[in-house]
């Protein structure tokens, strides 16, 4: 068929035919390089569109619209019927776009309540439609007659409207949209148009009974694109070509020709994901899909021949060798499989976007092997996963931060009186450059003025009412910390009315490379005390070593382990000192996890890379010490679960209860409910012992489990002490059980979390 060309003019309709001002070419060239529509007082149509006295409606806009110019259409409700004849150039295309108001939603074109009957694009060129939203009576059309480099992206054909290419015509690009048809299929491109991209749109076409229609209908158009959309077609076809349609591409969609997750029954025949027929085979090409089979009825039909798996359909055509025939929508958890639209498109494929249908750019889910082609980190389908988390990479123990050297700091000075320090992290000690989220280090505060406590957050945040570590005047306090990386930059608060000094040795850092954590426990791995991990109960001697087996143990599997995460607890020292916990076999670096004072108790988490399937534990103390080391977790190169850098910010504080303070009682069980997150596993928290009333130990543990034998932190009468925990959750849930004869209060503060 031939291209229709028609004379520069444009209908419009308002429930019924209204006409339109007369608009010379030189009035509209003086109205600028925009001409604005907004129905807001002051509009008026027999302006020239200015910002400040811009058109009531659309039509007068798009009468007087130069090639060049933008039509920017303000939020509101306009219930017109628009054909669009004028065009632009090649190098000066006329644009007509919706702007997105304080409220957060744009122009709407029509209405429930008085839908329009036509949205046209007749033998007009060089057109770009974007940020729009079509509300159209059913069985009306955003239709596209006889015309050339038309593109539309973020345009939403909604309430039973479709979208129609015909007549011939060339290089229109429908993207970014959503569609949502009942009767007649979603997408139609026919009549001979050729070079027709369709991407990156969600499309939803309700099943209607039987004879239902199909989603994506390509007929007698030869060279069209088909990428990147996710199709829903309840017990039809969800994308189908026909007729002379030859040289087409169909690859990184995700179909879906279900009644939602249950099979179509007697109606399953029709229910076919990818259709190709006779005549459209011909250089044509259908890869990297991914085509749910829960319709109960054939994945493909090629040339009239209906294949129902993957393996089947490549051997018989040499088609889809990469397409996964599994269910399109996968749950999180820990027995769920894994999602095949996450990190497996093809990104050299025709059409493909670098955002999806929200407007993300991609991301690596680390839990996910890459794929695809190119980077391996585009999804298939119209939408992007975008709750993804980082994985651990261990690294060190590295010093990068001590006042007293100094070391990342220009000089060696005690931080003062509520004063902070600012530690460049990327790019150092093997941490990268970018990428990072999160950085773990022991942090060590020395020589202290007056008791106070730390904050340890984001570069460039507000140090919320949050602590990482406690101290009493003179104490040397040590604890582990995650926290979140901004401007490749973590930030340290001194919270006291006296000086300290710093030290910070880094542990590991996530990215969206590296290991992934799995949750575990708490198990005794090791107490000097009992025998346990050791041949003999014996004290650990002075600046003696004890090596650890840990590969293989308490569910720790026995090979593929990178690095353990432990409560470890220095017990019953003789003398002051520290502990290093490192990598077996590596020579012992110039760090430490935890310091002691003679005759006392303390714990701190250490993560550790594992080398040889051990860690190895030294004392660096001039007497005899116990060591005791309970399993958090450990990390391995594959897992189902990642990390989300989140705050720091406080959870609980049984001091401010509203109604009162409600300490912990002795022997008491307080359950802290998480269930605002999503896909939870484990949580990474900083817990602090406040105001306890006599000597005892604290655990931390999934809800509904017994109380185990391990501790998290130990506490002496009336000190306060924290530590950072790692922790599974169960049923959204975890448990603090103060193991002591008196009540304590509780402070627990969120530095981030674990997540399918």
């Amino acid at each position: 068929m031939s291209r229709i060309r028609t004379a520069l003019v444009v209908g419009a309709t308002l429930l019924g035919t209204v006409g339109l001002p007369a608009v010379s070419a030189g009035g509209a060239a003086a109205a600028g390089t925009t001409l604005h529509v907004h129905r807001t007082t002051g509009c008026t149509n027999s302006g020239t569109g200015t910002e400040s006295a811009p058109y009531c409606t659309i039509a007068p806009a798009l009468a007087a619209v130069q090639p060049g110019q933008t039509v920017e259409i303000g939020e509101g409700t306009y219930p017109e019927d628009l054909t669009f004849t004028r065009s632009g150039t090649a190098g000066a295309p006329i644009t007509v776009r919706g702007v997105t108001g304080p409220g957060g939603s744009g122009p709407m074109i029509g209405d429930q309540k008085t839908p329009v009957n036509g949205f046209v694009v007749r033998g007009a060129d060089h057109l770009r439609f974007e940020n729009l939203y079509l509300t159209a009576a059913p069985k009306s059309t955003l239709l596209v007659d006889g015309a050339r480099d038309v593109s539309f992206d973020q345009v939403t054909i909604a309430e039973g409207a479709t979208l129609h290419v015909t007549n011939g015509s060339a290089d229109v690009r429908f993207a970014r949209g959503r569609i949502g048809s009942y009767q007649d299929p979603a997408v139609t491109v026919d009549g001979g148009s050729t070079g027709t991209v369709v991407t990156t749109n969600q499309v939803y076409k309700p099943g209607s009974g039987p004879g239902t229609v199909p989603g994506i209908v390509v007929k007698d158009a030869p060279n069209t694109v088909v990428v990147a959309n996710t199709v829903n077609a309840p017990c039809s076809r969800s994308i189908v070509l026909d007729g002379g349609s030859a040289g087409a591409v169909v690859e990184n969609n995700v179909v879906n020709s279900a009644n939602g997750p249950r099979a179509c029954g007697a109606r399953s025949a029709d229910a076919i994901g990818i259709t190709v027929g006779p005549d459209a085979t011909a250089g044509s090409k259908v890869d990297y899909n991914v085509v749910d089979p829960r319709s109960g009825g054939p994945a493909y039909s090629w040339a009239g021949g209906p294949y129902t798996s993957q393996e089947a359909f490549t051997a018989a055509t040499g088609q889809g060798e990469h397409d996964i025939v599994a269910p399109s929508l996968v749950d999180r958890g820990p027995d769920a499989p894994a999602d095949p639209k996450v990190d497996s498109a093809d990104e050299n494929a025709p059409g493909m976007l670098p955002t999806d249908s929200e407007g993300r750019a991609p991301v690596d889910d680390p839990t996910v092997p890459n794929t695809g082609t190119g980077s391996g980190t585009r999804d298939r389908g119209a939408t992007e996963r975008s709750f993804v988390g980082s994985a651990f990479t261990p690294a060190g123990p590295t010093r990068l931060l001590d006042t007293r050297a100094p070391i990342g700091v220009p000089s060696a000075a005690a931080v003062p009186a509520w004063g902070t320090v600012d530690l460049p992290v990327a790019g150092l000690a093997g941490v990268p450059a970018e990428g990072v989220t999160a950085v773990t280090m022991n942090v060590t505060v020395t020589e202290p003025g007056v008791d106070g406590h730390l904050r340890v957050y984001p570069h460039g945040s507000r140090p919320w009412d949050t602590s990482a570590l406690n101290w009493t005047a003179g104490r040397t306090v040590a604890n582990l910390v995650t926290v979140p990386v901004k401007d490749g930059t973590v930030s340290f608060y001194n919270s006291s009315g006296g000086t300290v000094h710093l030290i910070a040795d880094l542990a590991g850092y996530y990215s969206p490379k590296g290991s992934l954590f799995h949750p575990q426990g708490p198990t005794r791995l090791l107490d000097t005390r009992a025998p346990i991990g050791v041949p003999s109960a014996a004290a650990v001697p002075a600046w003696g070593t004890v090596d650890l087996p840990v590969a293989g143990l308490a569910g720790v599997p026995a090979e593929g382990v990178t690095a353990v995460t432990m409560n470890v607890t220095v017990t019953e020292p003789q003398a002051d000192g520290h502990l290093t916990v490192h990598p077996h076999g590596d020579q012992r670096p110039n760090a430490s996890n935890l310091n002691w004072t003679a005759g006392r108790t303390t714990p701190n988490l250490v993560t550790v890379p594992v080398k040889d399937g051990r860690v190895s534990f030294y004392n660096a103390s001039g007497g005899t010490v116990h060591l005791i080391a309970d399993l958090a977790g450990y990390h391995t190169a594959e897992g189902r679960i990642s990390y989300h850098p989140d705050g720091p910010e406080r959870l609980l504080d049984t001091r401010v209860q509203p109604g009162g303070s409600a300490p912990v009682p002795a022997w008491g069980t307080l359950t802290l409910d998480l269930v605002n997150y999503p896909y939870l596993a484990g949580m990474t928290l900083n817990v602090t012992a406040v105001e306890p009333g006599a000597e005892g130990h604290l655990t931390v543990y999934p809800q509904g489990d017994t109380v185990p034998n391990a501790s998290n932190l130990n506490f002496l009468p009336g000190e306060t002490v924290a530590n950072q925990v790692v922790v599974p959750v169960s049923k959204g849930k975890v448990s603090f059980h103060n193991a002591s004869g008196a009540p304590l209060h509780l402070v627990v503060d969120r530095f981030g979390y674990q997540a399918y």
